[in-house]
């Protein structure tokens, strides 16, 4: 049991320094083409952080761990949307912009209602899972979404700076180094995050949802701490709101189309969370000081997902 445990924490060390070598790459070559804060929050780093999830949900798609494929999909989306952003409120109060209020965050509620609607099948063949149809018609969705924001940079009027400090063969070497660092990262965390829940007699749901999630989810918090600490909300709620987007419309899609995925109904109650989640921070952004994520509001979406998670742990005791 120690050895399989050890290989994990060395799988999610590996997950996270390769997250940050391929978000510092990323963000750096993406302010030499004079990108904005909040565009690099919704795409580039958002996509850096949600690469661990598209590594480990890879794997596990090939191998037919369908429970680690939706655990971590819907777990890492709660976490990021209670935890993180919960944490990140806390430290200080998150302004968002106009667009972030009234655009980002309901898309990302509607793909979370897509999901669930989706993995529930009430159209299409009637089975539960998610089928190859539903994997591409995800993956349209996110196409959409990236020309959406792209669309924004030619409207953005945020003045950036650009990055001269790291040549283009560095940039790219962290880029390459970052993503073999999450690759091998992502083995070592699937194989032994299944081997430790068959020897404990734990559901891999419960891991998917819980450790796989949270340590595939480290780099987002990481990265939004950091920007709530340096006062950056753009680049803390855009890494958030952006990377639950993709952890749905890319991550999962890309899982779907390599192996359909079963789908167990009892992730329905987490999708509902989600989902109330997301519609808790939206109701936000029209309470209190207007668009503005308060210390109580990010207080009640912290505590309540430690609540959660005690519960789903004690439910497996």
């Amino acid at each position: 049991m120690t050895i399989p445990v050890l290989l994990v924490v060395a799988g999610f060390i590996s997950l996270i320094f390769g997250a940050n070598w391929l978000v510092d790459g990323a963000s750096a070559l993406a302010r030499k083409y004079k990108v904005s804060d909040l565009v690099i929050g919704l795409t580039i780093v958002a996509f850096g952080t949600s690469t661990p999830e598209l590594v480990v949900n890879s794997i596990a798609s090939v191998n037919g761990y369908s429970d680690i494929v939706l655990g971590n999909i819907v777990g890492s989306n709660n976490f990021n949307l209670f935890i993180i952003l919960g944490l990140s409120g806390l430290i200080l109060p998150i302004k968002v912009q106009t667009t972030t209020a009234w655009k980002e965050i309901p898309i990302s509620l509607f793909v979370s209602v897509l999901l669930l609607f989706l993995l529930n099948d009430f159209v299409f063949d009637g089975h539960t899972y998610s089928s190859r149809i539903d994997g591409m018609i995800m993956l349209v969705l996110f196409c959409l979404f990236l020309y959406y924001v792209f669309n924004q940079i030619k409207n953005d009027p945020q003045t950036v700076t650009t990055d001269n400090q790291k040549s283009s063969k560095k940039i790219w070497g962290l880029i390459i180094v970052g993503l073999i660092g999450m690759i091998l990262g992502g083995q070592l965390v699937v194989d032994n995050s299944v081997g430790i829940a068959n020897a404990l007699g734990v559901s891999e749901k419960i891991i998917g949802l819980t450790i796989v999630a949270a340590g595939t989810s480290l780099p987002e918090l990481v990265t939004s701490i950091v920007a709530a600490t340096k006062k950056n909300s753009d680049i803390a709620i855009g890494n958030v709101i952006g990377s639950n987007i993709f952890n749905i419309l890319l991550i999962l899609s890309i899982s779907s189309l390599i192996k359909p995925i079963d789908y167990n109904p009892k992730f329905n109650l987490d999708l509902y969370i989600l989902i109330g989640g997301t519609v808790f921070l939206f109701t936000s952004m029209l309470t209190g000081q207007r668009k503005k994520l308060d210390r109580w509001e990010a207080g009640v979406l912290f505590g309540f997902y430690i609540i959660y998670t005690a519960y789903l742990v004690m439910k497996e005791i």
